[in-house]
Protein backbone atom coordinates (compact mmCIF):
# COMPACT_ATOMS: atom_id res chain seq x y z
CA UNK A 1 0.00 0.00 0.00
CA UNK A 2 2.58 2.79 1.01
CA UNK A 3 4.84 1.72 -2.24
CA UNK A 4 1.54 2.49 -4.61
CA UNK A 5 0.85 5.75 -2.91
CA UNK A 6 4.69 6.25 -3.38
CA UNK A 7 4.97 4.95 -6.91
CA UNK A 8 2.01 6.64 -7.81
CA UNK A 9 -0.85 9.40 -6.18
CA UNK A 10 2.01 10.66 -4.15
CA UNK A 11 4.89 10.11 -6.27
CA UNK A 12 5.50 14.47 -6.27
CA UNK A 13 5.46 13.99 -2.46
CA UNK A 14 8.66 11.47 -2.62
CA UNK A 15 11.88 11.42 -2.88
CA UNK A 16 14.39 8.22 -4.79
CA UNK A 17 14.20 5.72 -7.28
CA UNK A 18 12.41 3.08 -9.29
CA UNK A 19 12.97 0.88 -6.34
CA UNK A 20 12.78 2.89 -3.59
CA UNK A 21 11.08 5.83 -2.34
CA UNK A 22 10.64 7.87 0.72
CA UNK A 23 8.25 11.22 1.90
CA UNK A 24 10.09 14.10 1.05
CA UNK A 25 11.78 15.37 3.74
CA UNK A 26 9.66 17.18 6.44
CA UNK A 27 7.15 14.73 6.28
CA UNK A 28 5.96 11.43 7.71
CA UNK A 29 9.19 9.40 7.43
CA UNK A 30 8.17 6.04 5.52
CA UNK A 31 9.98 4.14 3.43
CA UNK A 32 8.68 1.80 0.39
CA UNK A 33 10.27 -0.46 -1.80
CA UNK A 34 8.88 -1.90 -4.92
CA UNK A 35 10.09 -5.30 -4.04
CA UNK A 36 9.95 -5.69 -0.45
CA UNK A 37 12.17 -9.15 -0.68
CA UNK A 38 15.34 -7.57 -2.54
CA UNK A 39 14.99 -3.91 -0.73
CA UNK A 40 17.25 -1.54 -2.40
CA UNK A 41 19.08 0.46 0.57
CA UNK A 42 21.78 1.20 -1.29
CA UNK A 43 19.44 3.26 -3.50
CA UNK A 44 17.82 5.09 -1.35
CA UNK A 45 20.67 5.80 0.80
CA UNK A 46 21.67 9.17 -0.96
CA UNK A 47 18.05 10.56 -0.37
CA UNK A 48 18.53 10.31 3.63
CA UNK A 49 20.52 11.96 6.17
CA UNK A 50 22.69 10.28 8.52
CA UNK A 51 20.95 9.65 12.01
CA UNK A 52 17.14 9.53 9.84
CA UNK A 53 14.57 7.32 11.34
CA UNK A 54 12.27 5.45 8.75
CA UNK A 55 9.13 3.29 9.31
CA UNK A 56 9.42 0.58 6.61
CA UNK A 57 6.47 -2.07 5.76
CA UNK A 58 6.60 -5.18 4.61
CA UNK A 59 10.46 -5.81 4.40
CA UNK A 60 12.26 -8.27 6.47
CA UNK A 61 15.68 -9.37 5.43
CA UNK A 62 18.91 -8.73 7.01
CA UNK A 63 20.02 -5.63 8.85
CA UNK A 64 21.95 -4.07 5.40
CA UNK A 65 25.02 -2.08 5.08
CA UNK A 66 25.01 1.91 6.27
CA UNK A 67 21.81 0.79 8.12
CA UNK A 68 20.31 -0.24 11.98
CA UNK A 69 17.38 -1.55 12.56
CA UNK A 70 15.64 -0.25 15.95
CA UNK A 71 12.39 -2.25 15.68
CA UNK A 72 10.64 -5.45 14.39
CA UNK A 73 7.66 -6.02 14.70
CA UNK A 74 4.26 -6.46 12.65
CA UNK A 75 1.41 -4.02 11.95
CA UNK A 76 -2.30 -4.88 10.34
CA UNK A 77 -3.65 -2.50 7.09
CA UNK A 78 -7.65 -2.06 8.22
CA UNK A 79 -10.03 -1.17 5.14
CA UNK A 80 -13.37 0.54 5.60
CA UNK A 81 -16.22 -1.64 5.11
CA UNK A 82 -19.09 -0.33 7.73
CA UNK A 83 -21.97 1.65 7.31
CA UNK A 84 -21.94 6.00 6.87
CA UNK A 85 -21.37 6.41 10.64
CA UNK A 86 -23.97 8.90 12.22
CA UNK A 87 -23.12 12.45 12.50
CA UNK A 88 -21.52 13.92 15.79
CA UNK A 89 -22.65 17.28 16.30
CA UNK A 90 -21.34 17.40 20.07
CA UNK A 91 -18.02 17.59 18.89
CA UNK A 92 -16.26 20.61 18.10
CA UNK A 93 -13.14 20.75 15.96
CA UNK A 94 -10.69 22.81 14.11
CA UNK A 95 -9.20 22.20 11.14
CA UNK A 96 -5.38 21.95 11.99
CA UNK A 97 -2.57 24.46 10.31
CA UNK A 98 0.89 26.00 10.59
CA UNK A 99 -0.02 27.56 13.54
CA UNK A 100 -0.97 24.44 15.24
CA UNK A 101 2.17 22.22 14.26
CA UNK A 102 4.05 22.65 17.33
CA UNK A 103 0.90 21.07 19.84
CA UNK A 104 0.56 18.34 17.23
CA UNK A 105 4.74 17.48 16.91
CA UNK A 106 4.34 17.62 21.15
CA UNK A 107 1.23 15.95 21.15
CA UNK A 108 2.58 12.91 18.81
CA UNK A 109 5.71 12.71 21.30
CA UNK A 110 3.68 12.28 23.85
CA UNK A 111 1.03 9.93 22.67
CA UNK A 112 3.33 7.74 19.66
CA UNK A 113 0.45 7.28 16.77
CA UNK A 114 2.87 6.63 14.73
CA UNK A 115 5.62 8.50 11.92
CA UNK A 116 4.71 12.38 11.79
CA UNK A 117 6.63 14.86 10.93
CA UNK A 118 6.34 18.85 10.45
CA UNK A 119 5.01 19.20 7.47
CA UNK A 120 2.71 15.65 8.00
CA UNK A 121 -0.50 18.06 7.81
CA UNK A 122 0.09 18.96 4.72
CA UNK A 123 -0.68 15.82 3.30
CA UNK A 124 -4.69 16.46 3.56
CA UNK A 125 -7.11 17.88 6.11
CA UNK A 126 -6.27 17.39 10.04
CA UNK A 127 -8.45 18.34 12.45
CA UNK A 128 -8.07 18.75 15.72
CA UNK A 129 -9.86 19.19 19.49
CA UNK A 130 -8.98 21.55 21.64
CA UNK A 131 -9.82 22.49 25.56
CA UNK A 132 -8.15 26.04 26.84
CA UNK A 133 -6.18 26.12 23.88
CA UNK A 134 -4.76 22.89 24.42
CA UNK A 135 -4.84 20.39 21.55
CA UNK A 136 -6.10 17.31 23.14
CA UNK A 137 -6.79 15.21 20.37
CA UNK A 138 -6.72 14.60 15.97
CA UNK A 139 -6.57 12.94 13.34
CA UNK A 140 -6.03 13.07 9.85
CA UNK A 141 -4.88 12.20 5.97
CA UNK A 142 -1.73 10.49 5.24
CA UNK A 143 -1.13 8.53 2.46
CA UNK A 144 -3.25 8.04 -0.71
CA UNK A 145 -3.91 5.37 -3.69
CA UNK A 146 -5.94 6.92 -5.94
CA UNK A 147 -9.55 6.90 -3.98
CA UNK A 148 -8.25 4.93 -1.22
CA UNK A 149 -6.99 7.34 1.42
CA UNK A 150 -5.65 6.81 4.89
CA UNK A 151 -6.64 7.67 7.90
CA UNK A 152 -3.43 8.64 10.83
CA UNK A 153 -2.20 10.23 13.57
CA UNK A 154 -5.05 9.36 15.42
CA UNK A 155 -4.41 10.24 19.29
CA UNK A 156 -5.70 12.03 22.59
CA UNK A 157 -3.75 12.92 25.50
CA UNK A 158 -3.13 10.62 28.24
CA UNK A 159 -5.45 12.70 31.11
CA UNK A 160 -8.31 13.21 28.41
CA UNK A 161 -8.23 9.22 27.47
CA UNK A 162 -12.12 7.60 27.88
CA UNK A 163 -14.04 10.15 26.76
CA UNK A 164 -14.44 8.48 22.97
CA UNK A 165 -12.46 10.93 21.05
CA UNK A 166 -10.30 9.00 19.04
CA UNK A 167 -13.55 6.99 18.34
CA UNK A 168 -15.08 9.84 17.01
CA UNK A 169 -12.22 11.85 15.37
CA UNK A 170 -11.78 8.76 13.51
CA UNK A 171 -15.63 8.66 12.61
CA UNK A 172 -15.67 12.45 11.46
CA UNK A 173 -12.74 11.31 9.19
CA UNK A 174 -14.48 8.27 8.09
CA UNK A 175 -17.56 10.63 7.23
CA UNK A 176 -15.52 13.23 5.56
CA UNK A 177 -13.76 10.85 3.26
CA UNK A 178 -16.82 8.92 2.17
CA UNK A 179 -18.44 12.21 0.83
CA UNK A 180 -15.64 12.73 -1.39
CA UNK A 181 -15.85 9.24 -2.39
CA UNK A 182 -13.08 7.70 -1.24
CA UNK A 183 -12.37 4.09 0.85
CA UNK A 184 -11.05 5.18 4.68
CA UNK A 185 -8.28 2.82 5.65
CA UNK A 186 -5.54 3.01 8.33
CA UNK A 187 -2.54 1.28 9.95
CA UNK A 188 -2.40 -0.15 13.68
CA UNK A 189 0.33 -2.03 15.44
CA UNK A 190 -0.51 -5.77 15.27
CA UNK A 191 -0.04 -5.92 19.23
CA UNK A 192 -2.14 -3.02 19.56
CA UNK A 193 -5.21 -5.43 20.13
CA UNK A 194 -7.74 -3.15 21.81
CA UNK A 195 -7.35 -0.60 19.15
CA UNK A 196 -7.69 -3.38 16.39
CA UNK A 197 -10.90 -4.49 18.47
CA UNK A 198 -12.34 -1.04 18.22
CA UNK A 199 -11.86 -0.31 14.76
CA UNK A 200 -13.38 -3.38 13.86
CA UNK A 201 -16.24 -2.76 15.58
CA UNK A 202 -16.26 0.47 13.92
CA UNK A 203 -16.54 -1.01 10.58
CA UNK A 204 -13.00 -1.89 9.65
CA UNK A 205 -11.28 -5.19 8.81
CA UNK A 206 -8.05 -6.27 8.71
CA UNK A 207 -6.47 -6.90 5.38
CA UNK A 208 -3.41 -8.78 6.55
CA UNK A 209 -0.59 -8.52 9.03
CA UNK A 210 2.20 -7.46 7.70
CA UNK A 211 6.09 -6.63 8.92
CA UNK A 212 7.14 -3.17 10.19
CA UNK A 213 10.56 -2.30 11.20
CA UNK A 214 11.83 1.04 12.02
CA UNK A 215 15.51 1.29 10.55
CA UNK A 216 17.97 3.97 11.02
CA UNK A 217 20.48 5.45 8.59
CA UNK A 218 24.01 5.31 10.14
Amino acid sequence: MIWRAFAGSQKRLTAGTERARRFAAGYSPLLAFAEPSSADFAGIAPYCEAGERFYCGEWTGAEPAGWKIELDTTMCPMLWTGSLPPSDETLHVVRLRAEHVPQAMELTALTRPGPFGERTIELGEWYGVFEDELLVAMAGERLQDGTLREISGICTRPEFQGRGLARRMTELMVRRLLARGETPFLHVAAKNTRAVELYKKMGFVVTREVPMRIVVRN
